[in-house]
């Protein structure tokens, strides 16, 4: 019983460890603006993640349909876009903003998969959660339309590759993870290179983005996956609406922004949402069980 109530608590732990990781390594990324752009920090972050994946699971190990190739491709072009489109909102609105914006897609994955009315409730919660944790004061009118666009278009894409990451959940975590980040540096790195250059060749550009690799994609991406083998689609979009409420916990350990009463009721809110619809959440068969990851 034990064992059982420890495997159902995983994929939350997953989640939560892949939602701090992304918020630190978020904040150093987008320091690299200034030298090699939001394109550039976004090839960096994605093509040295895919390197150090690649390096670490070997995804050659294993045998390779035609079928999961074509759900690799959309999984990974899904993924780059979805970078790289949101690096490109932080240029010109503000990230809690962004973040807001951006969670519509997953928001309307869970609205769209949802089998039970208890979900619902999950999902007014942290809808609720996001509202209260938005920017309070900000000027909604004068945004920059062009941010807002590029928000936008990163939240279709992570609908997207929440969809498709769930369809290469029955393979090795480790290959799905590598080829998929793989394909995604493929997609966003010819965009990088065209903005910055050799400026992303120099050793401490380098050196850098290798960190912000391992801390924001490299780590929450392998966790995310971890949790997709055994979470609905719709459960796993709910979950993942914990990254605001981490985010602002965060800014008040590391950066000592202390929060007001509504952002302290909009933590609770999506904490709550997390929590409920990872307890009430609806196990789907499996064909077979999943892959251990192993280093």
């Amino acid at each position: 019983m034990t064992s059982h109530r420890f495997s159902n608590i995983v994929p939350l732990l997953a989640v939560l460890g892949s939602v701090t990781a992304l918020g630190i390594g978020t904040s150093f990324a987008k320091q690299l603006f200034p030298q090699v752009g939001s394109l550039g920090t976004t090839a960096l972050r994605v093509g040295l993640s895919a390197l150090l994946l690649n390096l670490l699971w070997r995804p050659w190990r294993w045998r390779l349909t035609r079928a999961e190739a074509v759900a690799i491709l959309r999984y990974g072009v899904a993924l780059g876009l979805m970078n790289l489109l949101f690096y490109m909102s932080l240029r010109t609105i503000p990230f809690g903003l962004a973040v807001a914006i951006e969670f519509a897609g997953p928001l309307s994955v869970a609205m769209m998969f949802s089998r039970q009315r208890i979900d619902f409730v999950w999902l007014a919660l942290a809808i609720a959660g996001l509202g209260l944790l938005l920017p309070l004061g900000h000027d909604v009118a004068h945004l920059d339309l062009e941010g807002v666009f590029y928000a936008l278009a990163a939240a279709v894409f992570w609908g997207a590759y929440i969809v498709f990451g769930k369809r290469v959940g029955h393979m090795h975590a480790g290959q799905s993870v590598a080829l998929g980040l793989g394909v995604a540096a493929l997609t966003v790195v010819p965009f990088g290179v065209w903005q910055a250059g050799s400026t992303l060749l120099e050793p401490h550009i380098l050196i850098y983005g290798l960190g912000v690799a391992a801390v924001s994609s490299a780590v929450p991406i392998s966790l995310e996956m971890m949790a997709l083998k055994r979470l609905p689609k719709e459960t796993f979009g709910i979950l993942t609406s914990m990254e605001p409420a981490v985010a602002a916990l965060l800014g008040l350990l590391v950066l000592d922004e202390h929060l007001s009463g509504l952002q302290w009721l909009a933590i609770f809110c999506t904490m709550l949402a997390a929590i409920g619809s990872s307890v009430t959440a609806r196990r789907e068969p499996s064909p077979g069980a999943p892959a251990a990851v192993v280093m």
